[in-house]
């Protein structure tokens, strides 16, 4: 066997290996896309993803409203209220608090940071009962409040240090040089520091869009009436074990619920792939 023929056995086997891997990892979705089509008997008793005999009502009843308050569109229209505001607010604060730890030198700035850092190993969970009595206090209780504003203050503590990371690869000279050319510090982020930082902040969004978007205990701790709910508290509120559901209708309602996510995520892909990559890049 000569090498040439060597390399595309090799090269026919990676492939194939990568395609067997890739189709068992994503068999889940399309399962789910298929189960959408099937009953609840047919659901529970078979694997493969086509259905033997497609029905469409589960998609017909994604779509009603749940006790004339709520409906699917209500709450994916409640969930983006929360989800384009605290993206938007996470990276601008991200980038402000991450700029002024990893350019500036100001008294206790050690210690400051080894306070932000610390809230990382502390879990949510310790802070749900505090955060909740303050919030109630302000009255902020049933409102998106208490979700969106923290996100104004660097809340979200890993993508102050992931952007810190990201900044020590941009060279100082660039500001230095920035400097010179008479712009102050404000511009120096904005036209040089922001656009080196775009990989880095497109992967903040992605996550910060993900993640706010699955968010369950959140929008279940602070809201209360019905038609506020979001989308992951409304699917979960569809399962009624106690009358049993529809499995079609529920799949239904999953699938569109992540589809914004998956045409954000395409989108932004290259940006996103980028930002990941450049995190293991120091200088």
């Amino acid at each position: 066997m000569t090498r040439e023929t060597k390399r595309k056995v090799s090269t026919a086997i990676r492939y194939t290996l990568l395609i067997l891997v890739g189709f068992i990892m994503v068999y889940p979705l399309i399962w789910m896309v298929g189960a959408t089509f099937k009953t609840n008997s047919e659901i529970f008793t078979s694997a493969w993803f086509l259905p033997k005999n497609p029905v469409f009502d589960g998609y017909s009843n994604a779509f009603k409203s749940y006790g004339g308050k709520i409906s699917l569109i209500t709450s994916l229209i409640n969930t983006y209220k929360i989800v384009l505001p605290k993206v938007i607010f996470t990276v601008v604060s991200a980038t402000i608090a991450a700029y002024g730890f990893g350019r500036f030198d100001f008294k206790g700035k050690k210690i400051f940071f080894a306070m932000l850092m610390s809230t990382l190993f502390l879990p949510q969970v310790v802070l749900n009962a505090p955060q909740y009595i303050m919030f109630n206090k302000w009255k902020w209780v049933n409102t998106y409040l208490p979700l969106i504003v923290p996100s104004l203050f660097a809340a979200d503590t890993y993508f102050v240090f992931m952007l810190i990371q990201f900044l020590r690869g941009v060279p100082k000279e660039l500001e230095e040089a920035a400097k010179i050319d008479g712009c102050n510090t404000l511009k120096t982020l904005w036209y040089v520091i922001v656009p080196m930082l775009k990989p880095s902040l497109v992967s903040c969004a992605l996550f910060q869009f993900m993640w706010t978007n699955n968010d369950f205990q959140g929008p279940l701790i602070y809201i209360a009436d019905m038609q506020k709910y979001t989308n992951s508290v409304y699917l979960r509120m569809s399962m009624d074990g106690d009358v049993g559901f529809q499995w079609n209708r529920i799949l239904a309602m999953s699938l569109i619920s992540i589809v914004p996510s998956l045409i954000v995520f395409f989108c932004a892909q290259d940006s996103f792939i980028d930002g990941i990559a450049a995190g293991g890049v120091k200088g």
